[in-house]
């Protein structure tokens, strides 16, 4: 067993140290991070911060531009602004985690599967991936939401079914390339089952790329969201939500434009955050790279 450990190319801690420094020199990555980082914040934090009520309203305050009253301004209920923004960070960043687990916990282990058994098994996983992918992604995410209803959480449920195939997918091809390694052959030759193969020798070494599309695909997830809550199929009223806000503000647009900038500019930034950190990851973790 001691011999076939030694084999596996890179040792996890050195491979961890070595991407973190490649990380630390890409300032586009941390840049990325930061901004991930900052809204995560923001998200975790809101109901300790003094700030307004998110679903209060005033009707003195009803569309109200940027003050020191209300720093962001209001929208047409009298509501602050930037107290939504700050809860509306929890529904798209928990949308975008979620859905991106739910894709990864369905289709890591279908594609597990059928990268190593291969045959029939494989040609069925690979025939229903492929016919899930020939359809657009956010057509289906919005098509299996209007089917579960609207909800946060179904619309999670309809990003995370929307994304898997794409896991299915990567998770195979990478499994191809890994099986035929010499420590799982190694594995093989002393008596492990497949399970524990699959487990503690191949999926170890095929995590690296499933880390970097998991990232690139919080940020799809949370366009998707922003999308379905858009249409009314998401975060429902009057909890608040960067997409439904949007929903809202796209009838005032001449009269209070500031309730279209600020949610369209936090989910500029989040798409970004996690687009620069998911490229950051891709080159930290390619072991080509020096």
């Amino acid at each position: 067993m001691t011999a076939i450990n030694s084999t596996i190319p890179v040792p996890a801690k050195r491979q961890q140290s070595r991407a973190w420094k490649k990380m630390k020199r890409n300032r586009s990555a941390l840049a990325g991070l930061i901004i991930v980082l900052f809204f995560a914040i923001l998200a975790v934090t809101a109901p300790i911060l003094p700030i307004a009520d998110p679903i209060a309203t005033s009707w003195g305050a009803i569309r109200k531009a940027p003050s020191a009253a209300h720093w962001l301004g209001t929208d047409d209920l009298g509501r602050d602004i930037l107290s939504r923004m700050i809860y509306g960070a929890q529904a798209s960043l928990m949308a975008g985690v979620v859905s991106v687990l739910i894709a990864v916990v369905i289709g890591v282990p279908f594609g597990l599967i059928a990268g190593y058994f291969g045959g029939w098994v494989d040609m069925v996983i690979s025939r229903v991936t492929e016919a899930l992918l020939a359809m657009p992604f956010l057509i289906m995410a919005i098509a299996l939401a209007a089917f579960l209803g609207p909800s946060l959480t179904n619309a999670m449920i309809a990003i995370g079914l929307s994304a898997m195939p794409i896991f299915v997918r990567l998770t195979r091809g990478q499994v191809l390339a890994v099986k035929t390694e010499d420590y799982v052959e190694g594995a093989r030759s002393i008596g492990l089952n497949h399970f524990d193969i699959m487990t503690r020798y191949i999926l170890p070494n095929v995590f690296a790329p499933i880390i970097v599309q998991a990232t690139l695909t919080v940020a799809t997830a949370i366009i998707a969201e922003a999308s379905l809550s858009f249409l009314g199929l998401g975060q429902q009223a009057p909890a608040p939500s960067w997409g439904s806000m949007l929903n809202t503000a796209k009838n005032f647009l001449s009269q209070a434009p500031w309730m279209t900038m600020w949610p369209g500019i936090a989910i500029f930034l989040v798409v970004i955050g996690f687009n620069l950190l998911g490229d950051g990851l891709r080159d930290a973790l390619d072991p080509r790279e020096a």
